[in-house]
């Protein structure tokens, strides 16, 4: 394992009805003057919406609201909200919702104290600075993990463009997370979370960084305890059990405790983020689409298959062959698109309505036309993603 530093500092506040108590939370932390961002009319619908309005007036907090957040959340939205933010002198951020909210909360929060446009700071023009807006969340829908990440994701949906920062001082204040929350989520919604998940696991496992014995551990362990639980909160949306460790899950395997030490990949999310800002496919259908994709390919790279079969020994809890560890790889990849499609999610981009027409343009963005690869497990060309894309379709 390589040296490293890392720092976790957002507070985990974990149970049921445990945001009843966010405005005193907030009041712990100098807030004020709140504004409140959130999606659509779910939490409304929920009784969640009344809850947070009581906790903050019981608190004595002023606050303003900004709903409208959607999936693969929109700069506009984030523009809107730091002229919110300057008008009304804005202290704290509270997203409520799951992680579009959380990141354009975590945008705003940065971009009220720049100059120039926010989007300069979200397409690494321009690094972020020392001074932000803190966040905090009540989380509706594990997936993204940014409850506790130092990072966030926001598209322009003029260009099309997908992509995101990050700086220590992102991740949120604190994150309060009832499983009881997430009952009312979709089937669909649960599936595209839970396979978020998995893949921000992945995006760490496959390394080549050697001796991370522990990480690959735990990691195996978010993993297995994911493919446990998913079916069962999709059999009964209302299984608190399984909805409290899909939750704890999500947080885990994006604070980036099992990313210590190790280089970490991140190929396919660069490669659905691009997907996704042409076609709008839900995060974590993309990624159910992409990765069993990848794995299958790099299933044919001699320095890639023992990773590949470790996972599906210790995962998928396959039988070793020795002689021929490529099928032991095969038939993980086998168990991972069996999981997926039970789950209800698309495997091909055909079966989510997605056709061949921008693989070329994807190549070319993904690769700045072929002059550099992506991805460090296995690092991608042009061609390889153009085949990767053919595999998908």
């Amino acid at each position: 394992m390589n040296g490293f530093e890392f720092q976790c500092g957002t507070k985990m506040i974990f149970g049921k009805d445990k945001e009843l108590c966010v405005g005193e939370e907030l009041k712990k932390y100098g807030a004020s003057r709140v504004l409140l961002v959130y999606g659509g009319s779910s939490i409304k619908k929920s009784g969640l919406y009344d809850k947070v309005i009581h906790a903050l007036k019981e608190a004595g907090l002023f606050y303003e609201e900004l709903p409208g957040v959607v999936p693969n959340p929109r700069v506009s939205l984030v523009r809107k909200g730091i002229e919110i933010c300057r008008e009304k002198d804005i202290d704290f951020l509270l997203a409520v919702g799951g992680g579009s909210v959380i990141d354009t909360c975590k945008a705003m929060s940065f971009g009220v104290y720049y100059e120039g446009d926010v989007w300069d700071l979200i397409s690494g023009k321009t690094r972020p600075g020392e001074k932000r807006i803190p966040v905090a969340d009540i989380l509706t829908l594990p997936a993204a993990g940014s409850e506790e990440s130092d990072s966030c994701v926001i598209s322009d949906e003029t260009i099309p463009m997908k992509t995101g920062f990050g700086s220590p001082l992102m991740r949120p204040v604190f994150s309060i997370m009832n499983p009881e929350l997430t009952f009312t989520l979709p089937p669909y919604q649960t599936a595209c979370g839970c396979m978020d998940i998995m893949a921000h696991a992945m995006e760490r496992y496959f390394t080549r960084t050697p001796n991370v014995e522990m990480t690959d551990r735990v990691t195996e362990g978010i993993l297995t305890t994911v493919i446990h639980n998913l079916p069962k909160a999709l059999e009964n949306p209302q299984d608190y059990d399984a909805r409290a460790e899909i939750m704890l899950c999500g947080t885990w395997a994006q604070n980036d405790m099992t990313g210590c030490g190790r280089q970490q990949d991140w190929f396919n999310h660069g490669l659905e983020h691009q997907i996704s800002g042409f076609y709008d496919i839900a995060h974590g259908a993309g990624l159910a689409i992409s990765f069993p994709a990848w794995m299958q390919f790099l299933s044919d790279k001699q320095e890639c298959i023992p990773k590949l079969a470790q996972m599906a020994v210790r995962v998928w809890n396959t039988q070793m062959n020795f002689e021929n560890p490529r099928e032991t790889a095969k038939e993980g990849i086998k168990r991972l698109r069996s999981l997926i499609k039970e789950s209800g999610l698309p495997l091909t981009l055909s079966e989510a309505g997605i056709d061949k027409e921008k693989f070329e343009l994807i190549a070319d963005l993904m690769t700045d036309k072929g002059t550099h690869t992506c991805g460090s497990f296995y690092p991608m060309n042009r061609g390889d993603v153009l085949t990767l894309l053919q595999m998908m379709a």
